[in-house]
């Protein structure tokens, strides 16, 4: 929390409590909930908090790198609060999207650089597959 508190007075941003429901909701969790599914989550406890919030939330706390957003598609976006390096994983039948745990591919940046004149930042590396249930 005291991360949270300095990054956004750092910043100069209000750290507001549906902010931090957000936050807390996101880093309570290894899925990768879409907003409505925060919402849905969020709202027993704050009933008042519209989903407009939530996307408002989701895209500061994107901005200062304590989420990780996921394009999953169609213009779907998934929200992960893990943001160190990792790759990714989707169903292509029922769309979960999961971690790859234990593999890195930060390596990738420094050996894409003889293919390009750019200055490689960074790097997102996605898998698609069919999960264990809907094999099922």
């Amino acid at each position: 929390m005291d991360t949270l508190s300095s990054i956004f007075r750092e910043k100069k941003l209000k750290l507001t409590p549906q902010r931090i429901a957000v936050y807390k909701f996101l880093q309570s969790t290894k899925e990768h909930p879409s907003a409505e599914t925060i919402y849905t989550a969020l709202q027993p406890e704050y009933p008042t908090m519209s989903l407009a919030t939530v996307y408002k939330a989701l895209k500061t706390l994107v901005e200062v790198n304590l989420v990780q957003e996921i394009n999953v598609g169609d213009g779907n976006f998934r929200y992960d609060g893990n943001v160190l390096p990792h790759p990714h994983i989707q169903c292509l039948s029922c769309g979960k999207v999961e971690d790859i745990d234990g593999i890195c591919f930060s390596n990738l940046n420094d050996k894409i650089k003889s293919y390009t004149e750019y200055d490689v930042v960074g790097n997102q590396v996605y898998f698609y597959g069919i999960c264990k249930n809907c094999k099922n």
